[in-house]
């Protein structure tokens, strides 16, 4: 217990400077209180990010001015949209704004403000497809949509009806490459979405007239916050009042809304390349934090596995089996969400991206350590022995220098998988490399350029950390 209440002090003392994408509102707060916003950014014209890494978007320009009218504070809290959901169930934010339709089953779970866009679903098609115009051309094939929308919900309630076959993803750019692909034939969105993409040339073009469909609003956790959504309800009025509302709807959605400039694919990748960056620093950063935690762990359960106590090794058994059994990303899910749901407390993101990279990690740096005793000869500690050593000397002076050769490969190999496993964490709203990837293509739609420069950067990584690591264990081992 000790030791565990050691390893935590020193995790909240070197992760409190981690980074986290947050924007706040210029406003002076009126309570001294910050709101914390969740949000998905990878879903314009609501919400995305600008070129400058800036969060913009209808669904942030209200939020901004609204926060303005009423004199209050926010972050925003780049989530994804079902993981903002389930942020705001498990009381991890305040509130969620992020294209999110009204509907009786949401509203058993939150309080809604007063709609502020009129949606609809509307479905749209590969430019060059001529084949697929109407619901009834969409037997025996397969039709991509965004869970958690409205989008799915339609499909769902006219799949059987038409006779196709969902294919679900978690944004929206996956979807319309999946559509570009042809491994689906179409796509069923909000209107504005697909609007606004068919504008900024994705690749589509919208076949059907809109649905009618639920109208989007700001969602709060049920009973709760209810000053935020007064002051939210109050802005709106206002901003509508004085015009402000439709010049931020005309600004994206009007007839003068910007379209893509005629960029080359090296002014694209130029552009990107600061977030993608950032994003890289992100991994890396995440990847040695919480590798050095899994160290510690690995060394305090790796020694408590070859121990001579029963007790030890069976706990530290269970560690093992525990956190290499969890499938990484219902780790994150649970630490992120479910513990402090059950517990009533607030997680920072970074704290759970490290618990859960470390417990991970550690668990297979506790069976690389046991296997590296374990491979030295019992022989050599039966010779210590018998020359009159202590057991812990022995281990410390013989057995342990030898092992560490054994073991060098096994931890380059875990340092590996650790930097890939950050990818994951992009589920709860870690923006690493590959959360900075999707970001991107969000705003730009290009998917194989920025696909294939998050590839090569991840590869150049990890050569150059390969390499070097293969140098050291070259020395350790001839030196």
């Amino acid at each position: 217990m000790r030791t565990f209440l050691i390893f935590m002090s020193l995790l909240f003392i070197c992760i409190a400077g981690l980074p986290y994408a947050t924007v706040t509102a210029e406003a002076a707060p009126a309570s001294g209180k910050t709101y914390q916003i969740g949000t998905d950014t990878t879903f314009a014209p609501f919400e995305f990010q600008d070129v400058n890494g800036k969060f913009v978007g209808i669904d942030m320009e209200l939020m901004e001015e609204i926060a303005k009218d009423q004199n209050f504070k926010f972050e925003i809290k780049s989530l994804g949209f079902n993981a903002a959901v389930q942020a705001l169930e498990s009381h991890q934010v305040d509130g969620v704004i992020a294209g999110m339709s009204i509907t009786e089953e949401r509203k058993q779970k939150f309080d809604f403000s007063d709609p502020y866009f009129d949606s609809g679903v509307i479905m749209a098609v590969r430019e060059d497809n001529n084949d697929v115009t109407k619901y009834e051309d969409l037997k025996g094939k397969k039709v991509a949509v965004k869970t958690g929308t409205e989008g799915y919900t339609f499909a769902e309630s006219v799949a059987s009806k038409y006779g196709f076959t969902i294919v679900p993803f978690d944004d929206s750019a996956q979807m319309y490459d999946d559509v570009k692909t042809g491994n689906s034939v179409a796509c069923f969105d909000d209107y504005p979405v697909l609007a606004y993409g068919v504008n900024q040339k994705n690749g589509l073009k919208t076949v059907t007239d809109k649905e009618k469909g639920a109208s989007y609003g700001f969602a709060v956790s049920k009973g709760m916050n209810k000053e935020l959504l007064e002051k939210f309800n109050a802005g709106l009025t206002n901003l509508r009042a004085s015009g402000e509302y439709q010049k931020i709807l005309d600004k994206y959605l009007g007839k003068n809304a910007a379209s893509p400039a005629n960029q080359s694919r090296w002014g694209l990748i130029q552009d990107s390349l600061p977030s993608l960056l950032k994003g890289l620093g992100n991994t890396l950063l995440y990847t040695i934090v919480s590798l050095f935690f899994a160290f510690i762990l690995g060394l305090i359960f790796g020694f408590m596995k070859v121990g001579r106590n029963k007790w030890l090794r069976g706990i530290a058994t269970v560690f093992v089996d525990l956190f290499r059994g969890i499938p990484l990303i219902v780790l994150a899910f649970f630490i992120y969400f479910g513990i402090p749901q059950a517990f009533g407390f607030t997680m920072p993101l970074f704290l759970a991206a490290i618990l859960t990279l470390s417990l991970n990690a550690g668990a297979y740096v506790t069976e690389i350590i046991r296997g590296g005793i374990q491979s030295i000869d019992r022989g050599q500690m039966e010779a210590a022995r018998s020359l009159g050593l202590p057991y812990r000397k022995a281990m410390f002076k013989i057995i342990i220098p030898q092992a560490i050769r054994v073991m060098i490969p096994a931890f380059i190999n875990q340092l590996v998988i650790t930097l890939k496993d950050t990818s994951i964490l992009s589920v709860i709203g870690l923006v690493e490399l590959t959360q900075s990837g999707k970001i991107v293509i969000a705003r730009t739609f290009a998917s194989f350029d920025i696909w294939l420069v998050v590839a090569v950067m991840y590869l150049v990584v990890i050569t150059i950390l390969t390499k070097i690591s293969s140098r050291l264990e070259g020395k350790v081992r001839h030196g």
